[in-house]
């Protein structure tokens, strides 16, 4: 048995009003972040990943924490725009690499302000 912490997920403020809008529940984003961990997703670099949500209807941003945990960033629909810009891929990059700096007390802050909202966690939502 590994003694490695599970990993966990978590959703921007901003992402979490795009994504009530979209009528997408953390549900479906704690299944699509299983789907992230196995590859299914398109990696973009740098701790950048791409996931289509909502039966293809949605694009996400995920950053990456070294495995540890996962980040929902950014979320447009795809009949709106057919991908992200060069600009904005250089700023998520900038983006995972400050969330990889984070230490645990700073991510606690984020979450008591509510900047971050967990999703998934070991027993309350299965990853």
């Amino acid at each position: 048995m590994s003694s490695k912490t599970p990993p966990r997920a978590f959703k921007t403020k901003r992402f979490s009003k795009s994504a009530k809008s979209a009528y997408i529940t953390d549900a479906n984003l704690c299944e699509a972040i299983k789907e992230v961990m196995s590859g299914q997703a398109v990696d973009l670099g740098g701790g950048v990943y791409k996931k289509k949500l909502n039966k293809n209807q949605h694009r996400s941003i995920v950053l990456a924490k070294g495995g540890d945990y996962w980040i929902y960033e950014y979320l447009f629909a795809k009949n709106d725009r057919d991908n992200i810009d060069d600009a904005e891929l250089e700023m998520f990059r900038l983006l995972a690499k400050s969330y990889e700096g984070l230490k645990k007390t700073q991510l606690v802050q984020l979450l008591e302000d509510k900047h971050l909202l967990e999703i998934c966690h070991d027993d309350e939502k299965e990853i």
